[in-house]
């Protein structure tokens, strides 16, 4: 069982701008509260430390499960996933065709955008939506 205080589960959804750390979508937009993501999950050795702990849509978060590598799908090799504490968003993904997509600039990008399922078809026509309504892209 997690041993994350509200204090620190508050902290890392404000740090984060109410906003996922992988989709950068909005908690506002979704209805829904954001999880805390282990980004080396517990049972791989993570813990309960700030710098373990991602403010996480439900979506990405059950996506992301217990991953901690994927495969790059232009070179084939491993990679590790997106880590929001040591890796800038902006250095790692862009937003395409308008803000619907996500595209991953880096092999890391590549494979976590694949892996966490960041344009999956219902997510992409979401963003259709929050677009045509000036609520996103947001700035990252």
């Amino acid at each position: 069982m997690s041993s994350i205080s509200k204090t620190l589960r508050q902290q890392v959804v404000s740090e984060a701008g109410n906003r996922c750390e992988y989709c950068r979508t909005s908690s506002r937009l979704t209805g829904m509260p954001l999880v805390m993501d282990h980004i080396i999950p517990i049972s791989l050795g993570g813990t309960d430390e700030r710098a373990n702990l991602a403010a996480s849509c439900y979506r990405c978060n059950e996506f992301k499960g217990s991953k901690i590598q994927v495969i790059d799908p232009f070179s084939g090799e491993f990679v590790s996933l997106f880590n929001p504490r040591e890796q800038s968003w902006r250095e790692i993904f862009e937003w395409a065709n308008g803000g619907t997509h996500i595209i991953g600039l880096t092999a890391i990008g590549r494979g976590t955008v694949i892996a966490l399922r960041l344009n999956n078809e219902d997510i992409v026509e979401a963003r259709t939506i929050w677009i045509s309504l000036n609520w996103h892209p947001p700035s990252v």
